[in-house]
């Protein structure tokens, strides 16, 4: 019932981990990949290990979550080795977020020519450059990027997004992204740059940048599921939709593919319940569809229906 193609694998649910939510090492990664999620993803990783800000930077809100992490990581060589070396039989996912264009195609020329045969995700949606926004919020940079990528990379790629909040910038991206083979558009990372307070101390909550972080979990899923619908109505329909952002419930889960998503990531609730969550999404999703006579997730993906 559950079961979806997705980058010509076929995968057992639509579910899997967020980036940078238990898949930092190699021992989360097995946990990952011996649940019941469909696929898998690692750690957005840097050339080089980074440990990342100061603690304390991630903090499990009532309705979600704040973090302001630094993309602490064990780098890029950690990761390859893992998924070049360990005999895996559900779809890989390998995200790299250098902290300049060079950096991040001096990683994917090592993976175009490694054994690696997943699927990559290029994390636009990380800090770039100091004092610069992040790059997906440049358009033009976003596109000489990934023109200079597919120049020589040719194995499955797709890119992950923050949130767009104008239908002009979700027009300007798409029109961007059109132009490339891209295997999925992955929306969206962290509605960047929340703040949030502890009345009592009258203090933030999180260390680095004077409290300010990406916010995540249930307050952020009107705004994931409005980014999964405009790109949805947007993109080629080569290139598939992972949604991410609020998903803690099949309900959510329903919601997300309703609006064009083929795949789903969890990240603020697999953080709470760790990878057994898997297990309860799958089952709710499957009571939801059974409820409405839906026997695949394709009878209903991308069918939401409009007020007319």
């Amino acid at each position: 019932m559950l079961k979806t193609v997705f980058a010509n694998h076929e995968l057992e649910n639509p579910f899997m981990n967020a980036s940078g939510v238990h898949c930092m090492t190699t021992e989360e990664l097995n946990e990952l990949y011996h649940s019941s999620a469909g696929a898998f993803i690692t750690k957005s990783c840097t050339p080089l290990q980074r440990t990342g800000n100061p603690e304390p930077r991630y903090i499990d809100l009532p309705n979600g979550s704040i973090n302001s992490m630094g993309l602490p990581n064990k780098g890029f060589d950690y990761y390859l080795d893992y998924v070049t070396h360990t005999p895996y039989r559900k779809l890989c996912f390998f995200s790299i977020s250098g902290m300049s264009a060079a950096e991040n195609l001096d990683m994917l020329r090592r993976l175009e020519t490694s054994s690696f045969d997943g699927v990559t995700e290029l994390n636009l949606s990380c800090p770039n450059v100091p004092g610069k926004p992040q790059l997906a919020y440049d358009f033009e940079q976003t596109e000489r990027l990934l023109t200079q990528v597919f120049d020589f990379y040719r194995k499955p790629l797709g890119v992950k997004l923050p949130p767009y909040f104008d239908f002009a910038h979700f027009d300007q991206m798409a029109d961007i992204l059109n132009q490339f083979p891209l295997t999925y558009v992955n929306t969206i990372n962290s509605v960047g740059n929340g703040l949030v307070i502890d009345p009592d101390l009258e203090q933030v909550v999180i260390k680095p940048k004077n409290g300010f972080g990406g916010l995540g979990g249930p307050l952020i899923k009107a705004t994931a599921l409005a980014n999964v619908r405009a790109f949805a109505t947007r993109l080629n329909s080569e290139i598939k939709i992972i949604g991410t952002g609020g998903i803690t419930n099949g309900q959510d889960a329903f919601e997300h593919l309703l609006c064009g998503a083929s795949v789903l990531q969890v990240g603020t609730q697999l953080h709470k319940e760790g990878p057994t969550i898997f297990d309860r999404l799958a089952r709710e999703l499957s009571d939801i569809m059974k409820k409405k006579g839906y026997a695949a997730i394709d009878e209903f993906r991308g069918k939401l229906k409009d007020l007319s």
